[in-house]
């Protein structure tokens, strides 16, 4: 299980590859919204100090300037060199933290390295393929990968579940150390003051072997697989009824990689609101229902456009003469639609991988219409 995890993080960090080189030729653009400040761009470097929220985007995220709030954080490359006075969200392709966080660390990506100057005051929540651990946490540490180091104090408790889990010299853990892992590596001088307790594996013991724990397993992933097997054939429905615009959506989706996460984000946030918004009044209460189904559609639609986008990028990439074939073009969507289900089932990251999926989708079909109607309003009416 442990070697998926890997494998599913990696994938999803080369998958973000591609779209963090292609957004790189994107000049960074911001936004500030009372406090707030959003960016958006190919290389995205923060100087100046944010008196508010921080959202930024882009191929490469740098931020070297502190924050007084939050800091939202999605791309190829992030690097956090300034403190931050609230809590830190981010996912990437690779992390590198190293300074203050003034509340809670929520992280994942293919690689993640916290150094030693990220004195974390409260929890740390990490996810990845390689993490490593190195700055002082005041909370608890819970953390999931392929390969985890922790080499540094934890006053909390830590839970892990890697594949291989390494407590280096200077690991000083005041709490509870529960794992699941396939091996741990403890160096001598590591402290632990707690107990030390080792999870069971899943599947490794008899019961899980038994036929009754199969059947049960069998009818839990029958109703998912079903799922994944409609999305598939959405898909294809969309490549095939749609080839001109589908593809439109898919080239604006990788090519402006960023922007897509930062709309889809919005959009995600934004609609509950207005949904809630709807139903305080009664007149309004018929149109929130709409918005609502309409609202989940989009979730559908938006997850279906990045596996389309990603089964396009996978076409040209090895299949470059058959990219203007419709038919190739309809199994690529297919197959990337299960390729994202499968890493959707990856523990620990699965979540990112969908949440990913969905931002990126809706942020690209905003990205669609938002051009059209740019298109529409820069050309001229025709003469009566």
């Amino acid at each position: 299980m442990f070697k998926r995890i890997s494998i599913g993080v990696t994938c999803l960090a080369l998958l973000m590859a591609p779209c963090a080189q292609a957004d790189e030729a994107q000049p960074a653009k911001e936004r500030h919204v009372g406090s707030d400040t959003f960016v958006v761009g190919g290389s995205v470097r923060i100087d100046q100090p944010v008196p508010g929220d921080l959202i930024a985007a882009g191929g490469n995220v740098d931020v070297d300037a502190p924050v007084a709030g939050d800091a939202i954080l999605a791309g190829g490359n992030l690097r956090v060199t300034a403190k931050v006075e609230q809590s830190v969200y981010a996912v990437g392709g690779r992390l590198i933290l190293d300074a203050p966080i003034g509340r809670n660390l929520r992280v994942g990506g293919g690689q993640v390295d916290v150094g030693p100057m990220a004195a974390v005051a409260g929890n740390v929540t990490v996810g990845g393929g390689q993490v490593t651990l190195r700055g002082p946490v005041k909370g608890s540490v819970t953390v999931g990968g392929g390969r985890v180091l922790i080499d540094g104090p934890v006053d909390g408790d830590v839970v892990s579940n890697a594949g291989r889990l390494t407590l280096g010299p200077n690991a000083r853990l005041a709490g509870k150390l529960s794992y699941r892992s396939d091996e741990l590596v403890r160096d001598p001088a590591a402290q632990v003051a707690g107990a030390i307790e080792r999870l069971p594996l899943p599947g490794r013991g008899a019961a899980a072997r038994s036929q009754g724990d199969w059947g049960e397993q069998a009818r839990h992933a029958g109703p998912s697989w079903l799922w994944t097997l409609g999305l598939m054939a959405i898909a294809a429905i969309v490549v095939a009824a749609l080839p001109v615009t589908s593809q439109r959506a898919a080239d604006g989706l990788r090519a402006r990689f960023g922007w897509s996460l930062l709309w889809g984000f919005i959009a995600l946030v934004c609609i509950p609101v207005a949904v809630l918004t709807l139903l305080v009044s009664i007149v309004g209460i018929p149109l929130a229902l709409l918005l609502l189904l309409l609202y989940f559609a989009l979730l559908l639609l938006g997850y279906v456009t990045s596996g389309i986008a990603l089964g396009q990028w996978l076409l040209v990439r090895f299949k470059a003469d058959a990219v203007a074939r419709n038919g190739w073009r309809i199994a690529s969507a297919m197959a990337a639609v299960l390729l994202l289900a499968l890493l959707g089932n990856v523990p620990f990251v699965g979540g990112l991988v969908a949440l990913l999926a969905v931002l990126a989708g809706i942020g690209g079909i905003a990205l669609l219409f938002a051009s059209r109607k740019a298109v529409a309003a820069s050309t001229p009416a025709a003469p009566p």
